[in-house]
């Protein structure tokens, strides 16, 4: 069988990349490392289709040198090894590997001195955040690009140098056609393709139209990777919409993330939210969410979308503090920075002279907690809203009385 239509388009040349312009054109990084014939080792991480292997390949080209491609998870240590003593026989190899974040201990213990001594130059190329995958080992010997998601002109672009491929000879489409698999692709260029040369090989006739699109594929692609930047930008937007109060938006996340059915990590998402974005605002939050994720778990989906959507609507309205964790992250920043000292005496383990506050009206007395180099520190800063506002009144009410002794 003959190769796929989105591999004979593949780029040979970086300037026949569609899309990554901050990369590739006039003075850009990929094209200037071309023009002075020099690779460094590297990783290209984006989402699916947007121009990985592309580039790869098109450096590779450009540059006229040695190459392998390798793919982590196929590909054996024995695989390696071969490409190792191949560039010991010719001094050097670009070796391109597909997957790079799912690169084995064995495998990462015999590549990693080849790295380092230059006798390999690595293009890796990966759907994961390489910040949160890749050993750090790997990372620190490679430059990090990240490619950006293809817009509409991109993916129209790409499609209308398709129809002018020799294997779509006669291929009638109009622009409400092209725009119509552009929407559906989700700005992703090899699916794009692929669609384009199906509705192709599948029509009695050369014309495409959109019924013809539309009988092969009405429902938008929906990149979803769980253990990618895909998913992990997901699950941003859904803490960015509960903590802006955007209910819609967060509903609309909440509904991708439940389509993906990864309730863990909805679950531990929603969790740090609770204490993060709404904390002393509305404490009340914690137990009621965990309430949500039990009957969730109690009656699965799709009924457990009921007590997710309730809490995701309640959470995206509910007041919100940030301060308790703000307020530990700067004692957590005194603690690294050494800014210290000792413990008081009196409430240090058996100590004589401590005041037990339970002895005291009202459970209060004044004595000094914090170390005597920071015992004016104030950390926490209560918010006059929700909850917290009641809070403050207590606070603001001990500390007059901790400045009036």
């Amino acid at each position: 069988m003959s190769k796929p239509l989105a591999l004979k388009l593949a780029p040979k040349s970086l300037d026949d990349v569609i899309g990554q312009r901050h990369l590739i054109g006039k003075g850009k990084i990929l094209t200037n490392l071309v023009k002075n014939k020099k690779l460094f080792s590297m990783i290209l991480y984006g989402k699916p289709g947007i121009g990985k292997t592309s580039i790869a390949n098109a450096l590779v080209n450009d540059l006229g040198v040695r190459y392998r491609f390798l793919n982590a998870v196929v590909n054996t240590k024995k695989d390696l090894d071969v490409v190792i003593e191949e560039a010991k026989m010719y001094g050097e190899i670009v070796l391109i590997m597909d997957e790079i974040h799912r690169l084995n201990k064995d495998k990462q213990d015999v590549l990693l001195p080849q790295l380092e001594s230059g006798l390999i130059t690595l293009i890796g190329m990966t759907t994961s955040n390489p910040y949160h995958s890749i050993n750090p080992a790997i990372r620190s010997r490679c430059q990090l690009f990240e490619l950006k998601e293809l817009d509409t002109d991109d993916i129209i672009k790409g499609l209308k140098r398709a129809i002018k491929h020799e294997d779509l000879e006669g291929i009638e489409i109009d622009d409400k056609t092209i725009s119509f698999i552009v929407t559906l692709s989700s700005n992703d260029l090899r699916y794009a393709y692929n669609l384009l040369e199906i509705a192709y090989y599948s029509s009695d006739s050369k014309k495409i139209t959109i019924d013809k699109i539309k009988s092969i594929n009405n429902k938008p692609v929906f990149f979803s990777d769980k253990n990618g930047d895909g998913h992990y930008d997901v699950l941003s937007g859904l803490q960015k919409s509960i903590r802006g109060s955007d209910v819609d938006a967060s509903l609309h996340y909440l509904a991708r993330l439940i389509m993906e059915g990864d309730l863990d990590s909805i679950y531990r998402r929603l969790s740090v939210i609770a204490y993060e974005d709404i904390g002393l605002a509305n404490p009340a939050i914690g137990p009621r969410l965990d309430a949500a994720i039990n009957a969730c778990e109690r009656v699965g989906l799709p009924e457990g979308r009921i007590p997710l959507g309730e809490i995701v609507c309640e959470m995206a309205l509910s007041p919100k503090s940030n301060t308790s964790h703000v307020a530990l992250d700067l004692a957590l920043e005194d603690i690294e920075k050494g800014n210290t000292g000792n413990l008081p005496s009196h409430i240090k383990t058996d100590a004589k002279d401590y005041l037990y506050p339970h002895d005291y009206p009202g459970s209060f007395v004044v004595q000094q907690y914090l170390p005597d180099k920071i015992k004016n520190k104030k950390y926490y800063k209560p918010k006059d809203i929700g909850y917290e506002k009641t809070v403050k009144e207590i606070y603001e009410k001990l500390e007059a009385i901790k400045n009036k002794k």
